[in-house]
Order: structure tokens, then C-alpha cells, then sequence
């Protein structure tokens, strides 16, 4: 087991067919002890995740959940905080939390700006900044951030101008932890999905979808889990020299 008695928060796990969800399966199997965080994160969506894993016949994980908006630094610090008291320390950070928004930059109100920027870069801030307060003296641990592929081509699929930037910055802020703290030890990686078969696909139609599907070389869309793999991966000792980097996960629809 690749994460076997590792502590793991894992920002954006409330979604049941999320990537958030999915990469918590995953460390779970792989031996990890989980601290499941989203804004609407309570005792009952521990139960409920303990209740899917007994289903599947796997086995149940030493498991808490908490309520945090990433857009409040007390909530983060508040988080890691939780961690702490319940397992002694934490180990990796996982932010997969976000939200996405397709609209056309000239539609854009200043609204819709502070939305993206709020959540999907300033949170990814504070999330690192309250993890990377517990991992510095300890000269340990692992941060693996979601961007996306709109990041990297410029919006497109799905996201506008206002989401592509700030996931652009979630590389950027990614990239600035790998150097600044990979003396002390700690590693930050970013991986950035394509499309994936989660809630963010709300809205599309199934033409436009067969479209997607079309343009991607593999021929259909990631499983949450599929980005997951990715998560464990930079989570692990199997990517003990990898930091700084950002690893794509999209069918081969952006290759440069």
C-alpha cells in the first residue's frame, strides 16, 4: 500500500462523482488516513464514505470530515488544526476543490471574476500556506494541486477567460512552492485533467460532448478515478524526485 499510515486532506471530497471523492477511494485503499474537506463537509459525509467502501468490501480507513471554505485562511488553518488533533500530523495535501464557469471574457462581470479568483486561486493559497505552516518544521510532506487544461491552451472546453486565469495561477503558485520549499524536503506538484465525468460536465449537451470526445485522441472522457492515479502517484514515494512539475491527464487532447 503506497500510503499506508499517511495522513491525507483532501480539499473537495463532498462530490460523489468528483475527483475530490474519487482520489479518496484511492488513498484509502493504499492504506492512507483521510481528512475529508469541502464546505458542506460533515460527520455524515464520513458515514457515507465509510458506508461506500464497506460496499465495495474494502477496507473502512481511519476517516474524518470538516467543514472548510477555502476562501477563509482561519478555515484552512482551522483544517490542518483538525488534522493534527485527530492523527498527530498530516502528511499530503490534495486540493481538488474549485468551481467552473463557461462564459465569454467580454460577459464577464466583476462578479464572476472575484468568484474564480476567490475559490479556485486564493483558496488553493490558503490551503497551501496552512499546510505548508505544519510541513516546514517538520521538513516534510506533499501538496498536489488541481489546475486544469484551460490553464495551458487558454479556456476552450470548458471555463472561460476568468477560470483559465486563475488556474493558471494554482501552476504558478505550485510551481513557486516547489522551489522556494523543496530545500526543507517538501514536494508540490500540479496535475491538470481535461475533460473528466463529474458534475463540471452539467450543462453540456450530448452533441457537444460527442465533439469532445471526438477531438481527444483517446477517444472519451477521464473517469475521476483515472485523475485519482494521477493524485497517488505525486502522493507517493513513486514520485520521491518530482517536484514542480505539471502532469497532464487528457487523453493526449494537449500535447506539447
Amino acid at each position: 500500500m503506497l500510503l499506508n499510515g499517511k495522513t491525507c486532506i483532501i480539499a473537495g471530497s463532498a462530490a460523489p462523482q468528483g475527483i475530490g471523492r474519487a482520489t479518496a477511494r484511492l488513498f484509502a485503499e493504499h492504506g492512507a488516513q483521510l481528512v475529508l474537506a469541502d464546505r458542506s463537509s460533515s460527520e455524515q459525509l464520513a458515514n457515507d464514505f465509510i458506508k461506500d467502501v464497506k460496499a465495495d468490501g474494502g477496507i473502512t480507513p481511519s476517516i474524518i470530515a470538516v467543514a472548510c471554505d477555502i476562501t477563509k485562511p482561519d478555515q484552512c488553518a482551522h483544517l490542518v488544526a483538525c488534522a493534527e488533533a485527530e492523527f498527530g500530523t498530516f502528511d499530503v495535501l490534495v486540493n481538488s476543490a474549485g468551481v467552473v464557469e463557461t462564459r465569454s471574457l467580454l460577459d464577464t462581470e466583476a462578479a464572476d471574476l472575484d468568484l474564480m479568483i476567490d475559490v479556485n486561486l486564493k483558496g488553493a493559497f490558503n490551503l497551501c500556506q496552512a499546510a505548508l505552516r505544519h510541513f516546514a518544521p517538520r521538513n516534510s510532506g506533499v501538496i498536489v494541486n488541481l489546475a486544469s487544461l484551460a490553464a495551458q491552451r487558454g479556456g476552450g472546453l470548458v471555463g472561460g477567460a476568468h477560470y483559465a486565469s486563475a488556474k493558471g495561477g494554482v501552476i504558478s503558485l505550485t510551481r513557486s512552492i516547489a522551489r522556494e520549499f523543496g530545500p526543507l524536503g517538501i514536494r508540490a506538484n500540479v496535475i491538470c485533467p481535461a475533460m473528466a465525468q463529474t458534475g463540471m460536465l452539467n450543462g453540456i449537451s450530448d452533441d457537444e460532448l460527442n465533439a469532445i470526445r471526438g477531438s481527444i485522441p483517446l477517444r472519451r472522457l477521464a473517469m475521476p478515478r483515472e485523475v485519482a492515479g494521477a493524485c497517488l502517484f505525486l502522493a507517493s514515494e513513486l514520485s520521491s524526485f518530482v517536484t514542480g512539475a505539471t502532469l497532464d491527464v487528457n487523453g493526449g487532447l494537449h500535447i506539447h
